[in-house]
């Protein structure tokens, strides 16, 4: 019985660290984000307002650092409630959203370094290399604080589907319908 405490106590250490280590990225994400911006002399201003993308990632980027330090400090309050739930459904959302914000992300880095030529829009990268340099660095912070979701949506699942009993036997099953 004492070795499933043990887990007990490393899972929730292991939890409560992965959302300690989401918070500075995400927070780095958001400052990159917000206060990444070139002017060239030909094209004009490139900041992140000119991209729904990256305005998709500030908001993202906040709901993960708010919630991430909302959950990590709930985690610790002994019968605040049956957090269990809460976390699994919670964990699921953010690291769904940031699934989404990464490809949103992912496409907006591809296009400034490729372009489209079929709707005749040039790689922006040769008049905004600063601008370029920092959003690999954003995309890399976001995809390491969304694989840090990933583990704790893993790990707030086990949580959950470990408290029930498993379903049915067939043979159990196959029994009742005959």
């Amino acid at each position: 019985m004492m070795i499933l405490g043990e887990n007990v106590n490393t899972l929730k250490v292991i939890d409560s660290s992965l959302r300690l280590i989401v918070i500075p990225l995400s927070i780095a994400c958001l400052w990159l984000t917000l206060t990444n911006h070139q002017d060239n002399d030909i094209y004009g201003r490139l900041e992140f307002s000119n991209l729904k993308g990256l305005k998709f990632l500030v908001s993202i980027s906040a709901i993960s650092a708010g919630y991430a330090l909302i959950a990590v400090i709930s985690s610790w309050v002994k019968n605040l409630m049956s957090k269990a739930w809460i976390f699994f459904v919670c964990d699921q959302v953010v690291a769904y959203l940031m699934v989404a914000c990464v490809g949103s992300i992912g496409e907006i880095v591809y296009l400034v370094y490729n372009g489209n030529q079929k709707v005749t829009w040039s790689e922006a990268c040769s008049s905004y290399g600063r601008f370029c340099g920092r959003l690999n660095l954003i995309l890399v912070l976001h995809f390491i604080a969304f694989l840090c979701f990933f583990v704790l949506s893993l790990i707030s699942a086990f949580r959950v589907f470990t408290r029930f009993e498993p379903p049915l036997a067939s043979k159990e099953v196959e029994d009742e319908t005959t």
